[in-house]
Protein backbone atom coordinates (compact mmCIF):
# COMPACT_ATOMS: atom_id res chain seq x y z
CA UNK A 1 0.00 0.00 0.00
CA UNK A 2 2.76 2.51 1.12
CA UNK A 3 4.85 1.37 -2.10
CA UNK A 4 1.79 2.60 -4.25
CA UNK A 5 1.07 5.91 -2.67
CA UNK A 6 4.69 6.63 -2.56
CA UNK A 7 4.80 5.72 -6.97
CA UNK A 8 1.48 7.79 -7.17
CA UNK A 9 3.36 10.80 -5.77
CA UNK A 10 6.63 10.28 -7.83
CA UNK A 11 4.48 10.37 -10.76
CA UNK A 12 2.47 13.16 -9.54
CA UNK A 13 5.73 14.80 -8.90
CA UNK A 14 7.24 13.83 -12.13
CA UNK A 15 4.69 15.25 -14.32
CA UNK A 16 4.07 18.74 -12.38
CA UNK A 17 7.74 19.24 -13.07
CA UNK A 18 7.64 18.12 -16.79
CA UNK A 19 4.19 20.47 -17.06
CA UNK A 20 6.43 23.14 -15.49
CA UNK A 21 9.21 23.02 -17.98
CA UNK A 22 6.75 22.40 -21.01
CA UNK A 23 4.73 25.02 -20.12
CA UNK A 24 7.58 27.86 -19.00
CA UNK A 25 6.93 27.73 -15.40
CA UNK A 26 3.86 27.34 -15.97
CA UNK A 27 3.59 30.77 -18.26
CA UNK A 28 2.38 29.26 -21.01
CA UNK A 29 0.16 26.01 -22.36
CA UNK A 30 0.09 26.69 -26.00
CA UNK A 31 2.70 26.34 -28.82
CA UNK A 32 1.40 30.09 -29.57
CA UNK A 33 1.58 31.51 -25.95
CA UNK A 34 5.25 29.65 -25.83
CA UNK A 35 6.03 31.38 -28.90
CA UNK A 36 5.37 35.00 -27.89
CA UNK A 37 7.11 34.47 -24.62
CA UNK A 38 10.05 33.60 -26.50
CA UNK A 39 9.95 36.38 -28.68
CA UNK A 40 9.37 38.78 -25.50
CA UNK A 41 12.61 37.34 -23.65
CA UNK A 42 14.50 37.29 -27.13
CA UNK A 43 13.31 39.70 -29.93
CA UNK A 44 13.60 38.19 -33.58
CA UNK A 45 15.32 40.40 -36.36
CA UNK A 46 13.45 40.65 -39.71
CA UNK A 47 15.50 38.81 -42.13
CA UNK A 48 16.64 40.69 -45.20
CA UNK A 49 14.08 39.81 -47.74
CA UNK A 50 13.19 41.92 -50.77
CA UNK A 51 9.56 43.74 -50.64
CA UNK A 52 7.74 45.52 -53.10
CA UNK A 53 4.96 47.79 -52.21
CA UNK A 54 2.84 51.04 -53.68
CA UNK A 55 4.95 54.40 -52.14
CA UNK A 56 6.94 51.98 -50.81
CA UNK A 57 10.73 53.45 -51.45
CA UNK A 58 12.94 50.91 -49.23
CA UNK A 59 13.84 47.64 -51.10
CA UNK A 60 14.40 44.80 -48.02
CA UNK A 61 12.51 44.74 -44.86
CA UNK A 62 14.98 45.90 -42.52
CA UNK A 63 15.20 48.98 -43.90
CA UNK A 64 11.34 49.55 -44.48
CA UNK A 65 10.94 49.01 -40.64
CA UNK A 66 13.84 50.84 -39.24
CA UNK A 67 13.37 54.05 -41.14
CA UNK A 68 12.55 57.12 -39.82
CA UNK A 69 13.84 55.20 -36.23
CA UNK A 70 10.01 53.97 -36.17
CA UNK A 71 7.93 51.40 -34.50
CA UNK A 72 5.74 49.01 -36.81
CA UNK A 73 2.28 47.02 -35.64
CA UNK A 74 2.77 44.86 -38.59
CA UNK A 75 0.13 41.72 -39.46
CA UNK A 76 -0.17 39.42 -42.61
CA UNK A 77 -2.58 39.43 -44.78
CA UNK A 78 -3.55 38.26 -48.63
CA UNK A 79 -5.27 40.41 -50.74
CA UNK A 80 -8.54 37.31 -52.15
CA UNK A 81 -9.21 36.37 -47.83
CA UNK A 82 -12.62 36.91 -47.32
CA UNK A 83 -12.32 35.86 -43.69
CA UNK A 84 -9.77 36.88 -41.33
CA UNK A 85 -7.91 39.28 -43.60
CA UNK A 86 -10.89 41.41 -43.17
CA UNK A 87 -11.02 41.27 -39.45
CA UNK A 88 -7.43 42.43 -39.71
CA UNK A 89 -8.27 45.09 -42.26
CA UNK A 90 -11.15 46.34 -39.75
CA UNK A 91 -8.42 46.43 -36.78
CA UNK A 92 -5.88 48.28 -38.74
CA UNK A 93 -8.28 50.63 -39.82
CA UNK A 94 -8.75 51.89 -36.16
CA UNK A 95 -5.32 51.62 -35.46
CA UNK A 96 -4.93 54.37 -37.95
CA UNK A 97 -7.80 56.59 -36.92
CA UNK A 98 -6.18 56.29 -33.74
CA UNK A 99 -2.84 57.55 -35.03
CA UNK A 100 -3.89 60.09 -37.31
CA UNK A 101 -6.06 61.40 -34.26
CA UNK A 102 -2.18 61.90 -32.38
CA UNK A 103 -1.10 63.50 -35.73
CA UNK A 104 -4.03 65.83 -35.37
CA UNK A 105 -3.28 67.02 -31.72
CA UNK A 106 0.12 67.21 -33.00
CA UNK A 107 1.13 64.58 -30.72
CA UNK A 108 3.03 62.28 -33.62
CA UNK A 109 3.37 58.75 -31.79
CA UNK A 110 6.27 57.59 -33.93
CA UNK A 111 3.97 53.83 -34.86
CA UNK A 112 3.43 53.53 -38.44
CA UNK A 113 1.43 50.02 -39.54
CA UNK A 114 2.49 47.73 -42.31
CA UNK A 115 0.72 45.09 -43.89
CA UNK A 116 2.61 41.95 -45.28
CA UNK A 117 1.28 39.89 -48.03
CA UNK A 118 2.24 36.04 -47.67
CA UNK A 119 0.45 35.60 -51.53
CA UNK A 120 2.93 37.25 -53.52
CA UNK A 121 2.01 35.78 -56.50
CA UNK A 122 -1.32 37.30 -57.11
CA UNK A 123 -0.60 40.41 -54.86
CA UNK A 124 1.64 42.94 -56.86
CA UNK A 125 1.90 46.12 -56.06
CA UNK A 126 -1.12 47.24 -58.06
CA UNK A 127 -3.50 44.44 -56.01
CA UNK A 128 -2.13 46.15 -53.16
CA UNK A 129 -2.36 49.94 -53.93
CA UNK A 130 -5.96 48.84 -54.91
CA UNK A 131 -6.93 46.44 -51.23
CA UNK A 132 -5.22 50.31 -50.15
CA UNK A 133 -7.44 52.30 -51.42
CA UNK A 134 -10.50 50.02 -50.59
CA UNK A 135 -9.48 50.35 -46.59
CA UNK A 136 -8.80 53.67 -47.22
CA UNK A 137 -5.12 52.98 -45.90
CA UNK A 138 -3.65 56.48 -45.30
CA UNK A 139 -0.01 56.32 -47.08
CA UNK A 140 1.77 58.30 -44.27
CA UNK A 141 0.81 55.66 -42.09
CA UNK A 142 0.07 52.46 -43.34
CA UNK A 143 2.06 50.65 -45.89
CA UNK A 144 1.57 47.35 -48.06
CA UNK A 145 3.89 45.31 -49.32
CA UNK A 146 4.82 41.76 -50.84
CA UNK A 147 7.95 39.58 -50.81
CA UNK A 148 7.78 38.46 -54.55
CA UNK A 149 11.06 35.65 -54.00
CA UNK A 150 9.05 32.39 -52.84
CA UNK A 151 11.81 31.28 -51.40
CA UNK A 152 12.72 34.70 -49.14
CA UNK A 153 8.69 34.68 -48.31
CA UNK A 154 9.14 30.96 -46.52
CA UNK A 155 12.56 32.28 -44.87
CA UNK A 156 10.92 35.58 -43.64
CA UNK A 157 6.92 33.33 -42.42
CA UNK A 158 9.64 31.05 -40.50
CA UNK A 159 11.80 33.21 -38.80
CA UNK A 160 8.69 35.27 -37.55
CA UNK A 161 6.08 31.84 -36.96
CA UNK A 162 3.61 32.62 -39.40
CA UNK A 163 1.63 30.01 -40.19
CA UNK A 164 0.37 29.75 -43.52
CA UNK A 165 -1.47 26.10 -45.14
CA UNK A 166 -2.72 26.50 -48.53
CA UNK A 167 -6.04 24.95 -48.86
CA UNK A 168 -6.02 23.68 -52.41
CA UNK A 169 -8.32 25.96 -53.55
CA UNK A 170 -6.60 28.96 -53.73
CA UNK A 171 -6.76 30.27 -50.20
CA UNK A 172 -5.15 29.98 -47.09
CA UNK A 173 -5.31 29.14 -43.50
CA UNK A 174 -3.47 30.99 -41.44
CA UNK A 175 -3.18 32.42 -37.69
CA UNK A 176 -3.79 36.14 -36.89
CA UNK A 177 -2.04 38.66 -34.94
CA UNK A 178 -0.32 42.27 -34.29
CA UNK A 179 3.43 42.00 -34.55
CA UNK A 180 5.30 44.65 -33.19
CA UNK A 181 8.62 45.67 -34.29
CA UNK A 182 11.26 48.27 -32.86
CA UNK A 183 13.36 51.12 -34.51
CA UNK A 184 15.79 48.18 -35.12
CA UNK A 185 13.28 45.92 -37.24
CA UNK A 186 13.09 43.29 -34.52
CA UNK A 187 10.09 41.67 -33.67
CA UNK A 188 9.63 42.36 -30.06
CA UNK A 189 6.26 41.87 -29.16
CA UNK A 190 3.36 39.88 -30.80
CA UNK A 191 -0.52 40.80 -29.70
CA UNK A 192 -3.58 38.69 -30.14
CA UNK A 193 -6.18 40.31 -32.94
CA UNK A 194 -8.33 41.20 -30.36
CA UNK A 195 -5.63 43.31 -28.35
CA UNK A 196 -5.19 46.26 -30.70
CA UNK A 197 -5.62 48.72 -28.05
CA UNK A 198 -2.84 47.05 -25.74
CA UNK A 199 -0.86 46.40 -28.98
CA UNK A 200 -0.90 50.33 -29.58
CA UNK A 201 -0.41 51.37 -25.97
CA UNK A 202 2.79 49.10 -26.01
CA UNK A 203 4.03 50.59 -29.76
CA UNK A 204 3.56 54.39 -28.41
CA UNK A 205 5.65 53.90 -25.29
CA UNK A 206 8.11 51.78 -27.03
CA UNK A 207 8.37 54.84 -29.83
CA UNK A 208 8.66 57.52 -27.14
CA UNK A 209 11.66 55.53 -25.70
CA UNK A 210 13.29 55.75 -21.81
CA UNK A 211 11.51 58.03 -20.21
Amino acid sequence: MLRTALLSAALVLGGWAAARWLTYDFQVWTDEGARRLEVALSPVAAPAVAVQGPDVAARDLPALLTADAGVTVADFIYTHCETVCLSLGGSFQQLQAALEADRAKGEASGVRLLSISFDGARDDPAALAAYAHNLRADPALWHFVRVPDTTQQQALLRRLGVVVVPDGRGDYEHNAALLVFDARGRMVRIFDLAEQQLALDYARHLARGPQ
